[in-house]
């Protein structure tokens, strides 16, 4: 997939652009990517950076960033990807000059967006104002109970599951391995320390079951209260794996919640429970 960060760097040509934040590329985004693809048109996505909500003040957590958006935008079948930087200027402008700059002038002839779309100055667009311009709306067929909003509510309260069916995937923390206390290599369980970007959403504190570079993994979210620790940790341990992952870009699939972290009598006690966390991994399902 093509990215590429103004209208001016996309050859005009036929298309149908998808257009919207897509934080997440859940079920309900993916039945607007799947319009676009389907209409025969060249699929081609706006998305928008950064979150609009969080530009007009508001704290949003989000789901994916955008480096892993832009993944999963190329893995659905978009063709080219228009990054759009939602700043002040593009606030103020009108709806047909956002249609003739961002999509008329790059040959856009179909438009896949959900049904709530409002767009341009003051949210004045909307869905009728595309068509009365000229563009055809493509029919996108709505998920029922599938939102952003809900799925970081499902998220915060490790209900993976449900994260999942939302998403058509199991849910994912994504950072860089950065050096840490190194406590588990000498416990017999070396754990990688991500650093993630405060924006993005996380599950309560605990431990859970997961995967990561196709090995599967005891992920300890927390702040190591057996050591009293007082700062969030991501530290995923790798089962059979072998190698170094500092300075690595790491994406963690989270399946399941295990157990609450907790203080242990003894370091001995905690690396048996350690052992009893990696059987436990070993043995559940990944979330369809």
């Amino acid at each position: 997939m093509r990215v590429v960060h103004a209208p001016s760097q996309l050859e005009r040509r036929p298309r149908a652009v998808a257009i919207g934040t897509f934080d997440g590329v859940h079920r309900g985004h993916r039945s607007v990517l799947g319009a676009a693809i389907d209409s025969g048109l060249e699929p081609t996505v706006i998305t928008l950076d950064p979150h609009p909500r969080i530009v007009l003040g508001n704290r949003v957590e989000l789901i994916t960033t955008l480096e892993r958006r832009l993944e999963l935008l190329a893995e659905a079948g978009v063709a080219e990807t228009l990054v759009a930087a939602f700043t002040p200027e593009f606030m103020r402008l009108a709806p047909h000059e956002f249609v003739g700059t961002y999509l008329t002038a790059t040959g856009a002839e179909a438009v896949a967006v959900g049904s709530d779309f409002r767009f341009g100055s003051r949210r004045s667009g909307s869905v009728e104002t595309l068509a009365e311009l000229g563009l055809t709306v493509l029919d996108v067929e709505e998920i029922e109970g599938v939102s952003s909003t809900s799925m970081r509510d499902a998220v915060r309260e490790a209900d993976l599951a449900e994260a999942a069916r939302m998403l058509g995937r199991p849910f994912e923390l994504d950072g860089t391995v950065v050096s840490g206390d190194q406590r588990g290599g000498t416990l017999g369980y070396p754990t990688a320390n991500i650093a993630m970007d405060p924006q993005l959403v996380c599950p309560r504190y605990g431990i859970y079951a997961g995967e990561a570079l196709g090995h599967r993994a005891a992920i300890s979210i927390g702040t190591n209260p057996h050591y009293g620790g007082t700062e969030r940790r991501i530290e995923p341990f790798l089962l059979d794996f072998e190698g170094d992952l500092y300075g690595r870009r790491l994406v963690v699939e989270l399946w399941e919640r295990l157990r609450d972290e907790r203080v242990f009598d003894s370091e001995q006690a905690l690396v048996e429970q350690i052992g009893r966390d990696v059987e436990a991994v070993r043995a559940v399902v990944r979330p369809a």
